[in-house]
């Protein structure tokens, strides 16, 4: 620990640093969960055919926007390529990284606020990650934010990013599957 990085304990939920405070996740509900997992799964079996990466539900990553303290955010999903931490890395780099994840999946609960999402999404981006995807159960919408600007996706289209190549999300088979 150092005095350029906010440490907090683990907890279950664990709790994130956003916009100057703690802030514990809330505990997922069946919805919630059935994503968690439903996008862990389809990022998995991509790399399974070709790894590439790591990736993990609820994973804490310590992230370092430029010129600002160190602090944890943890996605709902985390993907994290092996360019960023090696695949022959020791377990102490990829545990808890000291790195953003590529691309970060939060999926939206009816507690979260507004302010907190757009913090944490920015706070992602400034710290190096290449995509974060906002899954919204309510709109039936994924918004997808990177460099590039947001983008916002309905049934009927297919997630896709540079940062994961050759993967592909089909949004309406994604709500369909975590109805179920």
């Amino acid at each position: 620990m150092s005095l350029h990085e906010i440490v907090l304990p683990e907890t279950r939920p664990e709790t994130e640093w956003i916009r100057g405070r703690a802030l514990q996740k809330v505990s997922p509900t069946y919805a919630h969960g059935r994503f968690e997992f439903l996008i862990t799964v389809e990022v998995s079996a991509w790399l399974e055919n070709e790894p590439r990466g790591r990736v993990a539900p609820e994973w804490r990553f310590r992230v370092t926007p430029p010129g600002e303290v160190t602090r944890p955010l943890v996605p709902d999903v985390g993907y994290l390529s092996y360019e960023v931490v090696a695949a022959d890395a020791p377990p102490e780099e990829f545990e808890v990284p000291l790195a953003a994840p590529t691309v970060a999946f939060e999926v939206l609960s009816p507690d979260d606020a507004r302010r907190d999402v757009e913090h944490k999404t920015n706070t992602y981006l400034r710290s190096g990650t290449s995509a974060v995807v906002i899954v919204d159960p309510r709109r039936t919408c994924i918004m997808v934010h990177d460099a590039n600007g947001t983008r916002e996706l309905h049934p009927g289209d297919t997630f896709a990013h540079d940062a994961m190549p050759g993967f592909m999300l089909d949004v309406a088979r994604l709500f369909e599957r975590a109805r179920r």
